[in-house]
């Protein structure tokens, strides 16, 4: 996407629009009122529901002094941002930070871990009893060190039962930087603990989302197997050299393993899309849709500006390694959301996409960084506070316009994970890798689909974290800032 001319193309709106809001700084804004005021300014200006939040309609405030005054009635920046957004069952996914330190540097994968990835499960249909299993453990951790490892079992944490009735205790334990799991054996729905209790300790950690890259030679097939886990641009070179490592193994099929993977960078998207492809260059990948009124000077002045292309280069310029693929495998579990539902989405008119496993959260919108600046951009921020918002700008759609997968989208081929058969994740023989293959030898042998009700699954490591399933724009289109001056 090309976001610098978006950039200049929207300053030029701010021109043509809210010519009403002109006289809004007709007073200064008190410093007690400079987070608030960039709150209600920044949603006014790009959230997607601005239309539907009477509280944001531009005829609002006639001055700054009524602004104001409204503001001065929330007790604190959060209490606005959270009164500000529209119902959770429309908006499920602004989130705001009191630190933009923070924001930044989980939209580029970094976060306080102690590198156990984990799901919480109720035993069974009374959902009484919870346990926890691993699905993954990041290298370099805590967990690492203790040779953690997928498919574990644990049942308390810091000694508190797994229960439906205390967890408001074992939630808080989580959120400490050090505790203790209480290990378990599991044998077909019995949890028998086995006396290992292990400490861990959190500390700062930035994930390389490239987790397992290999080519499983099979008959006349080389199957590429890339376990991607976060569409993160910091790592765009060595995704970009993974698909180079598959293309010199001149790979036949790829199966993408998105199960665990909850998003990041629309452009990022965009560019694993053309690693996968290569063939429809410069072609309409997603189409972006804003609100109204930015979307009525997109349509009028350049609608190329709500265009993501196919692309034959990365973001800084070096060519992709294309894999010219006319289908793709992709796995996916309730964890796998936004810019990997984007790559399913988008790819479809193009290509074949068989999608393994179960149906995927449901993020159809994508979100950018706003901070309190001249331009809303990270350039000459304010620095009395370090407050940012990530608000739910745009919602975005295949080439034919077609988007609305809110409730996720379904598998071809329905498949869960099995706790006492999770597998080893990039071995052939690991339950969802195995029906890939399968399907790609056409020998008829699907092998062990289980299933079970998401009605059993409680939550999970990524989701606990403030900011996950995001789907975000790299740059704010900082132009528009001049219509309130």
């Amino acid at each position: 996407m090309r976001l610098f001319s978006k950039t200049v193309a929207i300053a030029m709106l701010s021109l043509l629009i809210f010519q009403s809001c002109e006289d809004i700084d007709d007073k200064p804004v008190p410093s007690e009122l400079e987070v608030k005021d960039f709150i209600w300014k920044g949603l006014n200006l790009y959230y997607l529901w601005q239309a539907d939040q009477p509280k944001l309609a531009d005829d609002l405030f006639a001055t700054q002094r009524d602004l104001n005054v409204f503001l001065e009635g929330y007790a604190t920046p959060e209490a606005l941002f959270s009164d500000l957004k529209v119902a959770p069952t429309i908006d499920r996914f602004s989130v705001m930070f009191s630190d933009y330190r923070v924001l930044e540097d989980a939209l580029q994968g970094g976060f306080k871990t102690n590198g156990i990835e984990f799901s919480l499960r109720y035993k069974d249909a009374t959902q009484t009893d919870i346990f926890g299993y691993v699905r993954y453990v990041l290298p370099n951790t805590s967990a690492a060190s203790q040779a953690i490892a997928r498919g574990m079992i644990f049942y308390a944490i810091n000694n508190i039962p797994l229960t439906a009735s205390n967890e408001s205790l074992w939630r808080a334990a989580l959120n400490e930087d050090t505790y203790s799991l209480q290990f378990a054996d599991y044998d077909g729905g019995n949890i028998t603990p086995n006396g290992i209790s292990l400490n861990f300790t959190k500390a700062q950690y930035t994930e390389n989302p490239i987790y397992l890259t290999d080519v499983i030679e099979i008959e006349d097939k080389r199957i590429g197997y890339l376990m991607y886990n976060g569409f993160f641009s910091n790592f765009e070179t060595q995704l970009n050299q993974a698909f180079g490592l598959l293309k010199s193994a001149d790979v036949t099929h790829l199966v993408l393993d998105l199960r665990y993977n909850s998003g990041g960078s629309v452009d990022t998207a965009t560019r694993l899309a053309s690693m996968i492809t290569g063939q429809y260059n410069g072609q309409v990948f997603a189409r972006q849709v804003w609100n109204q009124k930015v979307m009525t000077y997109f349509n009028q002045q350049n609608p190329e500006l709500l265009i993501n292309r196919f692309t034959d280069e990365t973001g800084n310029g070096t060519a992709i390694n294309s894999l010219n693929l006319t289908k793709v495998y992709v796995l996916t579990t309730g964890m796998t959301a936004s810019a990997s539902e984007l790559i399913i989405n988008s790819l479809k008119p193009y290509i074949d996409v068989i999608q393994i496993g179960t149906k995927t959260v449901g993020k159809n919108d994508g979100s950018i960084t706003l901070y309190d600046s001249p331009t809303f951009g990270r350039n000459n921020r304010n620095p009395n506070h370090r407050y940012a918002m990530q608000p739910i700008v745009l919602k975005i759609a295949d080439k034919n316009g077609n988007g609305e997968y809110q409730e996720g989208i379904d598998p071809t081929i329905l498949q869960s994970e099995n706790v006492e058969n999770l597998g080893i994740l990039g071995d052939q023989n690991e339950p969802y890798l195995n029906t890939a293959i399968n399907d790609i030898l056409a020998n008829g042998r699907i092998g062990n689909r289980y299933t079970e009700s998401i009605d059993l699954q409680v939550e999970n490591s990524k989701a606990m974290r403030k900011l996950s399933d995001e789907m975000y724009i790299e740059k704010v289109p900082d132009g528009l800032f001049q219509i309130l001056r």
